[in-house]
């Protein structure tokens, strides 16, 4: 791209963008803030699919009404070791913030706790979540269904989400081990992505509807995506449905798609994160036990393997020093929502 392509923005120029078009379009106050944080640290850490360009499906799902744009989420403090949070049809992000000191205080306590989102809007990546939680010395797993748009191993029409699976571990120095990733081949934002450049994608990403590869993005978006891995993925896709879905009372993507009912908004359900305090079974060798964790960890790089979120990490240190820069078209785009 040369330089009239592209448009740099330091990261306080995206959070005041994200702020001032969620805001323009009706978004109460303290859920601006939760969605905006979710939205620069996408764009902070080179995750284009989960940046800036998700204010387009933000928007586009407050103006279709599945979203609820003042919801107040309700804790529910269930169990000793369990925590479930209402978001009344609002954004996850503003249910995760209130949940999430109860999660911690309840697994500090208890060793291993688990907390429930439950009837809210999702639409971003999971590692934000974790990496909070993991900031607290914790081992976190999360987990969240979408929409069916992904077909099971051998099938051809959409029944699972793209079903994220995130995981974090603590770690000596500033960033954790921490990995997410879609269940699906990739993540839809990827094929949206490839879709507006007008780019074709790989082979073993989606269908069309009667089943066949195509590499047209557009074509796998109106047929189906595929898991990764085949059967595996579609079994631990099947797990994503099952424990995020009716283990905690809410939908699976299929009843997601169902909701939506053709408005295009973004996925409607629930999301799980468990955590686990490593002092919990450990008790004062917690610390002597996670430092020998290392030894895996320099087992995968010493072979000059990478390990997940390198890039990110680095795409971090980057923006906190250049800012980011993203494609003008989508700019532009993202601008004239404030008209």
């Amino acid at each position: 791209m040369t330089d009239t392509d592209t448009v740099t923005l330091s990261l306080d120029e995206v959070a005041a963008l994200s702020r001032a078009v969620l805001t323009r379009h009706g978004l109460a106050p303290d859920h601006v803030e939760a969605v905006t944080e979710t939205i620069v640290a996408g764009e902070r850490d080179e995750c284009a699919a989960h940046g800036v360009y998700r204010l387009l499906g933000c928007i586009n799902t407050l103006k279709t009404g599945k979203v609820s744009a003042d919801a107040q989420p309700v804790v529910d403090d269930i169990a000793p070791a369990l925590v479930r949070v209402d978001a009344g049809g609002g954004f996850a992000q503003l249910a995760f913030k209130r949940g999430v000191p109860h999660l911690i205080t309840k697994t500090k306590t208890c060793g291993i706790a688990a907390l429930a989102l439950n009837n809210c809007v999702h639409f971003a990546a999971l590692w934000p979540e974790v990496e909070a939680v993991v900031a607290e010395g914790l081992v976190a797993l999360a987990i969240t269904p979408s929409h069916a748009w992904v077909a099971p191993a051998g099938g051809r029409k959409p029944l699972f989400g793209t079903n994220p699976i995130a995981f974090g571990w603590p770690r000596p120095g500033p960033f954790p081990y921490v990995f997410d990733f879609a269940t699906s081949a990739v993540a839809r934002g990827e094929i949206e992505l490839h879709r507006r450049a007008g780019k074709p994608i790989p082979e073993g990403w989606g269908v069309d509807g009667d089943g066949r590869p195509t590499t047209d993005a557009a074509t796998a978006l109106a047929g189906a995506m595929l898991t990764f891995g085949g059967h595996k993925g579609s079994a631990l896709s099947t797990m994503v449905e099952l424990i995020a879905g009716p283990l905690i009372g809410d939908m699976t993507s299929a009843e997601s798609l169902a909701f939506d009912d053709g408005a295009g908004s973004a996925p409607y359900g629930g999301e799980l994160i468990v955590a686990i305090d490593p002092a919990g079974f450990l008790g004062a060798a917690a610390a002597d036990h996670i430092a020998r964790a290392e030894a895996v960890f320099d087992g995968i790089t010493g072979q000059g393997a990478r390990l997940p979120s390198q890039r990110r990490y680095e795409g971090r240190v980057r923006s906190l020093a250049n800012g980011v820069t993203i494609p003008r078209a989508l700019y532009d785009d993202i601008r004239a929502l404030l008209d």
